[in-house]
């Protein structure tokens, strides 16, 4: 499953329409942006954790009650759901301007109100937070976190996905779920 298969797959599918309520969207304007934003937010923590921040990254999945953003999209829009998932793009980005930057061109793209893009973008990525502590709870990620100590990144994609890393790795793999955010992003990441 890839992370825009698991934002995609939210309270039985359910997610982004009840997400796009929160910010007046259409569910068509809601999947265009997770369409968008998903993959993205895949490629950038796949480049973090190749330039040396794996473990960072792990830490930023850390916390149990960080699935409850993933389980209920209302609590994502709401302001405290948004600096969170503000804070992990920043983290993930590596960079205060990244957001912004991807809001902006976004709306270019979509014609959706880059003020409500900047909204909708970390309600997002807090679900994508919350959704892979459902996946890889404390627990899986500490394995990962040593796991990571001793192999890097080439661990992510080992063992199939069958271990924390593998897990991972097969969420944030890009292989079928381009995005035309991938190529902004990397002039952010270098």
């Amino acid at each position: 499953m890839s992370l825009l298969q698991l934002i995609q797959s939210a309270q039985n599918g359910e997610g982004i329409h009840h997400l796009a309520g929160q910010f007046g969207l259409s569910d068509g304007e809601a999947n265009e942006l997770t369409q968008m934003f998903a993959p993205a937010i895949a490629a950038a923590a796949s480049k973090m954790a190749a330039k040396g921040g794996l473990d960072d990254l792990l830490g930023a999945f850390m916390g149990e009650a960080q699935g409850e953003m993933f389980d209920d999209p209302a609590r994502a829009a709401e302001p405290e759901g948004q600096m969170q998932g503000m804070q992990f793009l920043k983290t993930v980005m590596r960079g205060e301007q990244a957001p912004q930057a991807i809001a902006e061109e976004a709306a270019g793209r979509t014609g959706i109100d880059p003020s409500i893009i900047l909204q909708f973008l970390p309600a997002l990525a807090v679900m994508v937070q919350g959704g892979m502590q459902r996946n890889l709870p404390d627990g899986d990620l500490n394995s990962a976190r040593e796991s990571a100590a001793g192999s890097g990144l080439s661990g992510l994609f080992a063992d199939g996905g069958q271990g924390p890393l593998g897990k991972l790795g097969a969420l944030l793999d890009q292989g079928t779920e381009p995005s035309p955010m991938n190529g902004l992003i990397g002039k952010f990441m270098r």
